[in-house]
């Protein structure tokens, strides 16, 4: 059935009454009144949460000021925001008064640490299921690296864990690549980063990318220049 069938009845008798009709206005204005009320007062809140500051400074002062002299000491200071002193401490005078406090905000947070990432899959995961499996191979991972099983992880042991890492990278590379299993890297065969930079990875200029070459290329820090290729990625 259409709705002008159901409508059409109303009109040919008059419509609603006037009351009613008068009724229904006056409850529609009521509700829109009241809505914008609740509009206004939302905007009112949102303004005062833009306008409240993220750490009430007077608070940190009366917490950590020691001895009452109205500013910070580094000694005064959480020692979780030490890395942050010289920052907050504009005018180099090895205090913090009041006005650095406020206008060095933004620094009176604690430092994240790559680590973090673990406590924020912990903290933050909204699939315990999904976040344990990432946990758990974090842990393996750490595991792997402890050689000794003294449930510490060295300086020599990370620098082995990190050349296994490379070993294995590096014989991905050549596994997808290789395409007639001699052990190396034609220029037809290279893909992706390993093809763009090819002649750069050739050190011995036989016109194949070898094992250790591409080894010395992913091992090459950052800082050791721009021309160094990154053999994670090709096509």
């Amino acid at each position: 059935m259409y709705r002008w069938a159901l409508v059409l009845p109303l009109v040919l008798v008059g419509g609603l009454p006037a009351l009613e009709k008068d009724k229904f206005t006056k409850s529609d204005r009521e509700a829109d009144t009241k809505k914008d009320s609740k509009t206004d007062d939302s905007k009112k809140d949102d303004a005062k949460a833009k306008a409240r500051p993220l750490v009430d400074v007077d608070a940190f002062l009366r917490e950590y000021d020691k001895n009452k002299d109205g500013f910070l000491s580094k000694e005064e200071m959480p020692e979780w925001l030490h890395y942050n002193f010289a920052r907050l401490d504009a005018n180099k005078d090895g205090k913090i008064s009041k006005d650095e406090l406020q206008k060095g905000m933004a620094y009176l947070q604690q430092r994240r640490r790559p680590s973090d990432v673990v406590l924020v899959l912990v903290e933050m995961s909204d699939c315990d299921e999904c976040c344990m499996e990432e946990v758990q191979r974090a842990y393996e991972m750490l595991a792997k690296l402890d050689k000794n099983k003294d449930g510490k992880i060295d300086a020599d042991e990370l620098k082995a864990g990190r050349a296994q890492i490379i070993k294995d990278r590096v014989a991905g590379v050549i596994k997808r690549l290789d395409a007639n299993k001699d052990g190396k890297i034609s220029k037809e065969e290279a893909r992706g980063m390993v093809k763009e930079h090819f002649a750069e990875l050739d050190k011995n200029r036989d016109g194949f990318v070898d094992q250790e070459e591409l080894t010395t290329a992913a091992s090459a820090k950052p800082s050791e220049g721009k021309d160094k290729t990154d053999t994670r990625r090709e096509k």
